[in-house]
């Protein structure tokens, strides 16, 4: 039997948030689990970063670890702050952080 993925998300929020802080468009990802159509990845972005709008996978949700980002769909912007998870629709979509923010993105691809 294979053993379950552990993972520290706080440490992982940790390095990300720095490495994110060091790059040139204030971003940071890592893939944290892939398992077959499941993936669930770390993204940080300083305040004022942002992902552009893009396709959405067949199902997601948004878990904010840390900071205040905006998930935009459709010219509307939903406020989004640590501890709160949410739901992402099957439409295009982006995400602007408004202060130094980690998020873990769980996505069902096809």
């Amino acid at each position: 039997m294979t053993e379950p993925v552990r993972v520290d998300i706080d440490a992982l929020a940790d390095e990300h948030a720095a490495l994110a802080a060091a790059h040139p468009h204030g971003r940071s990802a890592h893939l944290v689990l892939h398992d077959g159509v499941l993936r669930q990845t770390v993204i940080a972005l300083t305040a004022g970063s942002s992902l552009d709008e893009h396709n959405a996978p067949v199902a997601a949700s948004l878990l904010v670890l840390r900071g205040r980002v905006s998930l935009t769909i459709a010219g509307r912007q939903q406020e989004v702050t640590a501890g709160e998870l949410h739901g992402i629709p099957q439409e295009r979509h982006g995400l602007l952080a408004h202060e130094d923010s980690v998020v873990l993105l769980t996505a069902v691809t096809n």
